[in-house]
């Protein structure tokens, strides 16, 4: 990685800073890093990339500053083989031109009706992105014309060749301008893309992103399907069913990182973020307390993540795909160090599988698809250790104290079996139930009222699912919710008297951990009562 590198350095518009800082991107890539200049100096550039190197942006930023927002002639005309890519590339271009007023960007493909790509081209588009056979048939109906353009890019041109696009790319490129500016990407350059090259390009530079080795056997490498509203309660259920030591969270932005550091934290988990806008001296202490296990979930950036360098990480979670190829490698590579095994996890959008298949080709190994856990698999998955436990103790022995006290329970008339069962749940459910007495309530601290939610251990409610609810739905914030107690039909909380009743009235009729609250949250004690 060409780390030294930033957006700013690329002699890019202020406009342009400002949508990529939006985009939460840290510093560019190396294809980015590498053509953005060239494209800016008017040179003709054939490019040897993979999709999710960040090539999009690599052609899309230049050719968006080159733009006349004052004219609406077609300037800019992007071929892409598939719709999807199309799609995905104009999506692209609209975020990277956020901040440009005035230009509008049109995608054309089949599949969508083309009375709406009829009035997109009369209203006037400054940069069209389009599949071969969809712009070759509004040039036939002039509802297209590229006299003006400025900026040819083949995306993916060994993919459109693939698909029997030679000859109408060869029709399309004969329509603009022979001074155009001519950018090519491929994943591959067999002799038919350079033979492309040779005809339409004139010398071209040649820039070259190639794949490196990969080595990750020790890493079981996973995915699982999950939409963007689900991330965050799909990422608290693996915490809890792998239990792991040390778990490392990727966002792909800083706001990401901040935005769920917030939320776990809020569910009662020992979390912090790490990203490029940070002082050192803060990121410093954040790595400390990771490398201690004072915190257990540390939620980074690709950026901020280079110099972590933690030998007990037992799982890596991509909650957002990685903008570039490489940094998925990184990033599973912060587990199974020192020759320890490792497991990473991948979270995937909908809309995101190309980016999966683009991966495993690069890595060259499958990435096996698992289902969703749900609240069942975290209580097996705590059943399972727990049993595993039992054993090693068992196995251990030295347990003639404790085979004394179960006879004297069987004495009781209880079977040994009920007895087992009997302190097994006792394990899995926590401490025992207390009466709510006033000698609890004495024991808060000045300022403090006590509130009883009528949710417990049966409901399997745990304290991170009582924060999250109570900062989530009454606006009170995390850090002010005080010791939570939890037993079997119920659970009490302390939090500031003042803002006692605002938690009663914001929880009316709501739910903790999808529950709905069967009665009303009740103030029982107020330690200024006393």
């Amino acid at each position: 990685m060409e780390n030294s590198v930033t957006f700013q350095d690329l002699n890019i518009s202020q406009e342009m800073l400002r949508a990529i800082e939006d985009m939460g991107f840290e510093e560019p890539t190396p294809i980015q890093i590498r053509t953005i200049p060239v494209i800016l100096e008017g040179r003709d550039v054939t490019g040897q990339a993979q999709t999710g190197t960040g090539k999009t942006a690599a052609f899309g930023v230049p050719a968006i500053e080159q733009v006349d927002a004052d004219s609406r002639d077609t300037q800019v005309l992007v071929l892409s083989p598939t719709r999807e890519l199309a799609i995905q590339t104009a999506e692209e271009f609209a975020r990277l031109a956020k901040y440009r007023k005035g230009i509008l960007i049109l995608p054309i493909y089949g599949g969508q009706p083309i009375e709406r790509q009829f009035k997109g081209l009369e209203r006037g588009a400054q940069i069209v992105v389009g599949t071969p056979g969809r712009v070759i048939d509004h040039l036939d109906r002039g509802t297209l014309t590229l006299e003006k353009v400025r900026i040819v890019v083949l995306d993916e041109a060994d993919q459109m060749l693939d698909m029997g696009f030679r000859e109408d790319i060869e029709k399309i490129l004969a329509e603009t301008p022979d001074d155009r500016q001519t950018v090519l990407f491929s994943a591959t350059l067999p002799k038919p893309i350079l033979e492309i090259s040779r005809k339409f390009q004139k010398d071209p530079e040649f820039i070259s992103v190639t794949r490196r080795e990969v080595t990750v056997p020790q890493i079981e490498q996973l995915y699982l399907e999950v939409r963007s509203r689900d991330k965050l309660e799909i990422l608290s259920r693996l915490l809890d069913m792998y239990d792991p030591e040390l778990t490392l969270v990727f966002s792909n932005t800083k706001k990401g990182v901040d935005d769920l550091t917030a939320h776990l934290q809020a569910r009662g988990y020992f979390a912090e973020g790490l990203h490029g806008d940070m002082k050192q001296s803060l990121r410093d202490r954040v790595m400390a307390k990771f490398r201690a296990g004072s915190i257990d979930v540390l939620v980074a950036t690709d950026v901020a993540a280079r110099g972590i360098d933690v030998e007990d990480v037992d799982l890596v979670i991509n909650y957002d795909v990685p903008q570039d190829i490489e940094y998925y490698i990184h990033r599973i590579g912060r587990t199974a160090r020192a020759g320890r095994t490792g497991r990473a996890i991948t979270f995937v959008g909908p809309k995101e599988y190309f980016k999966l298949r683009t991966i495993q080709n690069y890595t060259r190994i499958k990435i096996a698809r698992i289902p969703l856990p749900t609240p069942g698999d975290v209580e097996e998955s705590r059943t399972r250790k727990l049993i595993d436990r039992v054993q090693h103790i068992i196995n251990e022995g030295n347990l003639d104290r404790y085979v004394n006290l179960v006879e004297r329970i069987i004495a009781e008339d209880y079977t040994s079996l009920e007895v087992a069962a009997a302190l097994l749940k006792l394990e899995l459910s926590g401490s025992t139930d207390k009466s709510l007495t006033q000698s609890q309530e004495v024991r808060l601290a000045p300022g403090q009222a006590l509130l009883k939610i009528p949710v417990g251990r049966e409901d399997q409610i745990r304290p991170k699912d009582i924060v999250g609810a109570l900062a989530g739905e009454t606006g009170i914030p995390g850090s002010a919710i005080g010791a939570i107690n939890i037993y079997e039909t119920y659970s009490t909380v302390d939090v500031p008297s003042e803002l006692a009743e605002q938690v009663v009235e914001g929880m009316k009729g709501k739910s903790i951990a999808r529950i709905r609250l069967s009665r009303p949250i009740e103030i029982v004690g107020r330690s200024d009562d006393q």
